[in-house]
C-alpha cells in the first residue's frame, strides 16, 4: 500500500511538472508571465546618430562610467545615457514645446524596461534611475532596468501655466506616457537588438497617478504596474485642499502671516495657526495612546489603521481647552475643523466629493503640515485654476466656490475639448471591472501610500482596493496588493520606516508566480547613507525595521524580542 501510494504521488508530481511546462492552470486563475532574459550593450556613443525613431530627434548619447551615479552609498552600474525630445512643436501661446526625455540603458541589461513616473507637475527631466522614496534603498536602474524619464511635455520650473496650452494639458494628463512609451521600447530594439520582454512603470504622487492612468488606457503595454500614494483623483484632491484652507481659515489667528516660499517678497495667511505643531503633537500622542497597543505592542507605531479609525474619536480622546491655547488641548472650534477636515470634503449641499482620512500619529509629521498650509495657498490654487478648470480661471483658496469649481471639472468648451477630470483620472475610475483584462493578460499591481499623507488620502487607495474587490476584479488578491505605511507622509518622511523595495517584489510576482505579502522596510536612522529622517522618535533604533503587510492583514507583534526587529512581527 504504502508503495502504490508513493508511486501515486509521483505521479501527481510528474503531471503537475508537465501541465505547469504546458502553461496549463488553474480555470479562472491568473497568468503567470514568462521571466525576461537579458543581453548587453555594445554599443552606446553612436545610438543618437544611428537610431531614426519617428517624431523623435536623439540629441546625445554617451557612456556614464561605473560608480558616477551613486545612490545613497552604493554605485549605479556603467550605463548609456541618451537625451532627446519628441514632437517638438510651436504651442498655441506661441511657446516652443517638446516632450523631452533621458533613457538611461545598462551595459548588463536585465531585460526589463520601466517608465519612471515623476512627481509634482513634471516639466523637468529628473534622472532616470527608476527609484522611489525618500533616500531610497534600490532604484530600477541599480536592477538592470533600461529606464526613461520626461518632462511629460512641458519644460521649466514647477508651475502649472502650461495647463493654459491645450495639447500641453493633455501631454500632461496622459499623452506623453502614450507617446513616449512605444518609442522608449523601439529604442531599446534598436540599442540591444531586442525589445524588452517585460515592461513596468511606476511612480509615487502624479508618478502614481501616471502609472494608474496608463493602467486603464494601455492595459497591453506593461506587465507591471508600482503604484505609490496615488493622485489618481488629484481635481478632487487639490479642491479638497481649497475646501479646507477654508475650514482653517476659520479658526486662524486673524491676520498672522508666513513668508511665501514662492516669493520671498510675499506673505501668506498663518493657517499652521489654527492647528499648531504642538497641538497636532497632542493629537498624535492621543491617536498612540488609543492605538498603538491594537498591534500587540506600544511601540510608537499604529498599525492597525482601520481599527484605529473605529477606535479614536478626537471630540472625547483629546483633552478640552479650558483656558487659554497652550498646546495640550484644542478649543472645541479646533475639534469640530479637524474632525471635518478627516471626514472629508463637502459641497455647499453637504455632498462628499473625497474621501476621508485615516487618523494616524503621522499627523505632527512636518511634510503633514506644508500640504495642509502652505501648499492648499499655492501649489493647488495654480492647478486647479490653470490645469484642472474648463476654462482656467484663477482661485483664490480662501473664497473660491468650491461648488461651482468643482462643475468646472468636468466641462469643456472649443479649446478645451477633453475636461481636466477627464485628462487627469484613470478611465473607468468608477468600474474597476475594466482591471479584469489586464488581470486576464497576467498583469500585477503593487499599491504603496502612507497612512499620514495629507494631500492624498490613504482611504482614497484603500477604497479603490475593496472596489476592485467588490466587483470580484482581484480574487484572493492575484491582481493587485496594498501595501499601507504606517506614519509615512507624502512619498516618504513622517514617523515612518519609509525604506523599502517594492519593484523586486513586483518583478517576482509578475515573473516567478511569487505573490508579495510582508516586505520589509526600515527607517532611515542617523548615518543612513540617503539622509537621516529628523522626525524619528529618539527612542527608536536607528535600524528599526517593520514587515509592510498586505492589506487586509497588520503587522503584529508576536509576543517576544526586540520591538526594532521585524523578524519579531508577523502579517496577520
Amino acid at each position: 500500500m504504502i508503495e502504490i501510494r508513493a508511486r501515486l504521488a509521483l505521479a501527481v508530481i510528474a503531471l503537475a511538472s508537465v501541465l505547469t511546462a504546458c502553461g496549463t492552470r488553474p480555470e479562472g486563475a491568473a497568468p503567470r508571465l514568462a521571466a525576461a532574459t537579458g543581453a548587453s550593450l555594445a554599443e552606446c556613443d553612436g545610438l543618437a546618430s544611428r537610431l531614426q525613431l519617428a517624431n523623435t530627434r536623439l540629441e546625445s548619447s554617451a557612456w556614464v562610467a561605473d560608480g558616477v551615479v551613486k545612490m545613497g552609498d552604493r554605485s549605479v552600474p556603467a550605463h548609456c545615457l541618451v537625451k532627446g525630445r519628441m514632437h517638438e512643436r510651436k504651442g498655441s501661446d506661441g511657446r516652443d514645446y517638446a516632450i523631452g526625455f533621458e533613457m538611461r540603458l545598462p551595459r548588463d541589461w536585465s531585460g526589463r524596461f520601466y517608465y519612471q513616473g515623476n512627481g509634482g507637475l513634471d516639466g523637468a527631466v529628473v534622472p532616470a534611475l527608476g527609484a522611489l522614496g525618500g533616500g531610497p534603498l534600490t532604484g530600477a536602474l541599480m536592477q538592470g532596468f533600461a529606464v526613461i524619464s520626461s518632462d511629460a511635455g512641458h519644460s521649466g520650473p514647477q508651475t502649472p501655466f502650461f495647463g493654459l496650452e491645450p495639447q500641453a494639458r493633455l501631454d500632461y494628463g496622459y499623452q506623453a506616457v502614450e507617446k513616449l512609451t512605444p518609442m522608449a521600447k523601439q529604442l531599446i530594439q534598436g540599442a540591444y537588438g531586442k525589445g524588452p520582454d517585460r515592461s513596468y512603470i511606476g511612480g509615487c504622487s502624479n508618478g502614481g497617478r501616471h502609472a494608474m492612468v496608463a493602467a486603464a488606457r494601455g492595459g497591453d503595454q506593461y506587465d507591471g504596474y508600482l503604484v505609490g500614494a496615488p493622485g489618481y483623483r488629484l481635481p478632487y484632491a487639490a479642491l479638497t485642499q481649497i475646501w479646507g484652507a477654508q475650514q482653517w481659515a476659520t479658526i486662524a489667528t486673524p491676520g498672522a502671516t508666513v513668508k511665501n516660499p514662492m516669493n520671498p517678497n510675499g506673505s501668506l495667511p498663518d493657517l499652521s495657526s489654527a492647528f499648531t505643531l504642538q497641538e497636532r503633537q497632542t493629537v498624535a500622542r492621543a491617536i498612540a495612546e488609543r492605538c498603538d497597543a491594537l498591534d500587540g505592542v506600544r511601540d510608537g507605531m499604529v498599525q492597525a489603521t482601520q481599527a484605529c479609525q473605529a477606535r479614536f474619536q478626537v471630540q472625547t480622546d483629546v483633552p478640552t481647552c479650558t483656558g487659554e491655547r497652550n498646546g495640550a488641548c484644542l478649543t472645541n472650534a479646533q475639534k469640530q475643523v479637524v474632525a471635518s477636515i478627516f471626514t472629508g470634503a463637502k459641497t455647499a449641499n453637504g455632498q462628499t466629493f473625497y474621501s476621508s482620512f485615516p487618523y494616524d500619529t503621522g499627523i505632527a509629521g512636518a511634510n503633514w503640515g506644508t500640504w495642509k498650509f502652505v501648499d492648499a495657498l499655492i501649489r493647488d490654487p495654480l492647478a486647479i485654476g490653470t490645469i484642472f478648470s474648463v476654462p482656467p480661471t484663477p482661485v483664490q483658496a480662501l473664497t473660491d466656490n468650491v461648488t461651482q469649481r468643482l462643475a468646472m471639472f468636468s466641462a469643456t468648451n472649443d479649446i478645451y475639448r477633453e475636461s481636466g477630470w477627464s485628462l487627469m483620472t484613470p478611465p473607468g475610475e468608477a468600474d474597476p471591472t475594466a482591471m479584469r483584462a489586464l488581470r486576464n493578460r497576467g498583469a500585477k499591481v503593487v499599491m504603496f501610500h502612507g497612512v499620514s499623507d495629507a494631500i492624498f488620502s490613504a482611504e482614497d487607495t484603500r477604497q479603490w482596493m475593496e472596489r476592485l474587490n467588490r466587483v470580484n476584479a482581484n480574487p484572493g488578491s492575484d491582481f493587485a496588493r496594498y501595501f499601507p505605511v504606517p506614519g509615512m507622509n507624502h512619498c516618504n518622511a513622517g514617523m515612518a520606516t519609509d525604506q523599502f523595495d517594492l519593484l523586486l517584489p513586483l518583478v517576482k510576482w509578475v515573473e516567478q508566480g511569487e505573490a508579495p505579502q510582508a516586505v520589509l522596510a526600515s527607517v532611515r536612522g542617523a548615518g543612513h547613507p540617503g539622509g537621516a529622517n529628523p522626525e524619528l522618535p529618539a527612542d527608536w533604533s536607528a535600524t528599526r525595521t517593520r514587515p509592510l503587510c498586505a492589506y487586509p492583514t497588520v503587522a503584529t507583534y508576536k509576543g517576544s524580542g526586540s520591538v526594532e526587529d521585524a523578524r519579531n512581527f508577523a502579517c496577520q
